[in-house]
């Protein structure tokens, strides 16, 4: 027999069926909450609502768990590279072989940006932020692909899918080289997808590329450790804009302007800007650690802590390793990042800090390795955006094939009642 929830209001009784998820997640179903009791519920941020049933990807905040499609987020970065996630997460299972290598061709095929794409970036000042730019490029990819996705054809959304993923790395690398005024190229097609990305966002004219292994694998395990992160804004964004059967290539572009937000994906260039902050005040960490503990001072301490993951960010354990190395490697001397090391060290050992479990997380060590390889601050968040893009198509291709209704949130009026109209001149 299956489990109701009892809702009583003005002395009568509702029952609502309950959903149980594969890892046993529960959720009243209040679909008919309404037409039945004339209720709707109140929950701002939709923190504690459930806006769809989901395979993708499973997330406990309180243990610290993150699985993209069953696999531990742990197992994935340290065996798989970016493009098999990137299949597993839209499609359900790890690639073979042969898929992959099909997987791969088919995206670096699709790989060409129209030439007339150039103008439309020339159009912007180098002042533009690269998000902004970012998110407009990608709604202009419409106009040069105008036939709308036929979500019934396997053969169409592949096609839409391996599109989108040879052409958002040049866009993002030809956002990053207008703003440091380099020539717009291409990639190299004997490069894999994390170093081809790489190669286009620094190559210098008459210089010949070359890099560093320890960069491919620490910017291959944030991609993938970004690529996906459950009913997110951006995310959720994506799927609202895509209920109403706008395209991929719009909901993409609507996912970018939300990841631009500061409390979203904005998160990291946060971090780079209070190191930045504390060593033009002297570069004191102690101090700093203190004024974060004073209830009454503003002073916040960024990349610490998380919404959703209430004992530890299980991703920033991954990464935090990769940072190591990528410095290490790297041998950078940079004050400001001897100060994000001061905070962590500080951070790790002290009580107030290990107490409420405020242990650095992966914005934190993204923004450290962001800014070790030269990407500049306001670059962060596309990084970000081609990390999660993946992420984003598979949950636009789920609500699609899933045939969700259209997205439309209630609300609870809190203005006026009904006033009569005043002419013009009794006001």
């Amino acid at each position: 027999m299956s489990k109701t929830a009892t809702l009583e209001f003005d002395g009568k009784k509702y029952e609502f069926p309950i959903t149980v998820g594969t890892e046993d997640e529960i959720g009243i179903d209040i679909k008919k909450l309404r037409g039945e009791a004339g209720l709707i519920t109140l929950d701002p941020g939709f923190k504690n609502t459930g806006s769809c049933e989901s395979a993708i990807t499973f997330l406990d905040g309180e243990k610290g768990i993150l699985r993209y499609r069953g696999y531990a987020i742990e197992d994935l970065a340290e065996k798989a590279d970016f493009l098999e996630v990137v299949y597993l997460l839209i499609f359900g299972e790890l690639p073979n072989k042969e898929q992959l290598e099909k997987f791969t061709n088919d995206i670096k095929e699709q790989s060409h940006v129209d030439e007339e794409m150039k103008k439309i970036l020339d159009g912007f000042p180098k002042s533009a932020h690269p998000m902004g730019v970012l998110s407009s490029l990608t709604s202009a990819l419409i106009a040069f692909n105008p036939s709308s996705v036929d979500v019934s054809s396997e053969e169409d959304m592949y096609k839409a899918i391996v599109k989108i993923l040879g052409k958002f790395p040049v866009l993002a690398a030809w956002t990053l080289r207008k703003k440091n005024s380099l020539p717009l190229n291409y990639g190299d097609e004997d490069l894999g997808y994390v170093e081809n990305l790489h190669k286009m966002m620094f190559e210098k004219p008459n210089k010949t590329y070359s890099v560093d292994k320890a960069v491919i694998n620490a910017l291959d395990k944030l991609l993938i450790l970004h690529a996906d992160h459950e009913q997110n804004c951006s995310t959720s964004t994506v799927r609202m804009v895509g209920s109403s059967h706008a395209g991929l290539f719009a909901s993409l572009s609507a996912g970018i302007s939300a990841l631009w937000g500061p409390l979203h994906g904005g998160a990291n260039q946060a971090v780079i800007e209070m190191l930045e902050n504390i060593k033009e005040d002297g570069g004191d960490t102690k101090k700093f650690m203190e004024k974060a503990k004073d209830k009454e001072d503003p002073f916040r301490l960024m990349g610490f802590g998380h919404r959703v993951y209430k004992n530890f960010d299980p991703r920033a354990k991954i990464i935090k390793k990769s940072a190591d190395e990528v410095l290490g490697q790297l041998g950078i001397e940079d004050p400001v990042l001897d100060i994000a090391k001061g905070l962590e060290k500080q951070a790790l050992e002290d009580d107030y800090f290990v107490k409420r479990k405020l242990y650095p997380n992966v914005d934190f060590y993204s923004g450290i390795i962001y800014r070790a390889l030269g990407i500049p601050v306001d670059m962060f968040t596309v990084m970000f955006a081609l990390g999660r893009l993946p992420g984003w198509i598979a949950q636009w291709r789920e609500m699609r094939l899933k045939k969700e209704p259209i997205g439309r949130p209630r609300q609870i009026y809190t203005g006026e009642n009904h006033r009569e109209f005043k002419p013009l001149g009794n006001r």
